[in-house]
């Protein structure tokens, strides 16, 4: 990704977020200037990767794939004194170009992911095989805010602002925004969260993009703190 898709991808995050007067640790607003004023601060910051997260997850192709993260909370999975034993994030979708992100599950994590609102989330969802591949044949249990349904793999579900999906390992899954329906703010709630380890792509997919210096950062992303 070009670093200047990477800066109006963020902006276009801020604006959806605004909308629905959900605000960001200060932070998420430092420049270049204050991570490095403040590097005797935040090593715990680095060390579990919270703040701006922009990724077209190796497409090339960040309208139709792709997203604008934000971890707000997250502890570690290898040192349990860092942090907390849980994670947040927040999740900004595009819809003009369908935006998703694309069939992965999780090895470790059970998260909850929630639409805070300005859209509406599409989800699919296919249980895996013993190899790793996706079920196209068995039907799914899922719960939706407390509720368990049966849906069949690879079903378009909606969710609505204020609805909510829990999500278990080894559960594969792609979500994204509906088109027509606005940019999507949605929530994750989870477990621990370590982004490095813990996705399994149903295709081959890079987790965090390469990028093209072709402007300057608005905001260092979360996997590039130890690169200032």
């Amino acid at each position: 990704m070009k670093r200047s898709e990477i800066n109006q991808a963020i902006v276009i995050a801020k604006e959806a977020l605004k909308a629905i007067s959900f605000q960001l640790p200060y932070f998420a607003e430092w420049g270049i200037k204050e991570w490095k004023s403040n590097q005797d601060k935040i090593a715990n910051i680095e060390e579990v990767m919270l703040g701006w997260d922009v990724t077209d997850f190796g497409s090339d192709d960040f309208a139709h794939i792709g997203a604008v993260l934000f971890t707000i909370r997250n502890g570690n999975l290898y040192n349990d004194k860092a942090g907390v034993p849980y994670c947040e994030k927040i999740i900004v979708l595009q819809e003009a170009g369908g935006q998703v992100i694309p069939f992965h599950y999780h090895s470790n994590k059970t998260e909850d992911i929630i639409n805070r609102g300005n859209g509406v989330m599409v989800i699919e969802l296919y249980q895996s095989t013993e190899d790793g591949r996706l079920d196209t044949e068995s039907e799914v249990a899922v719960f939706m805010d407390g509720i368990k349904y049966m849906v069949k793999p690879g079903e378009l579900i909606e969710i609505l602002p204020g609805n909510s999906i829990t999500l278990t390992p080894g559960l594969y899954h792609r979500f994204g925004a509906k088109k027509g329906a606005g940019n999507l703010v949605v929530g994750e709630v989870s477990k621990i969260n370590d982004d490095n380890t813990d996705n399994v792509f149903a295709e081959e997919q890079k987790r965090f993009s390469d990028i093209i210096e072709d402007e300057p950062i608005l905001h260092p992303l979360c996997n590039e703190y130890q690169k200032l």
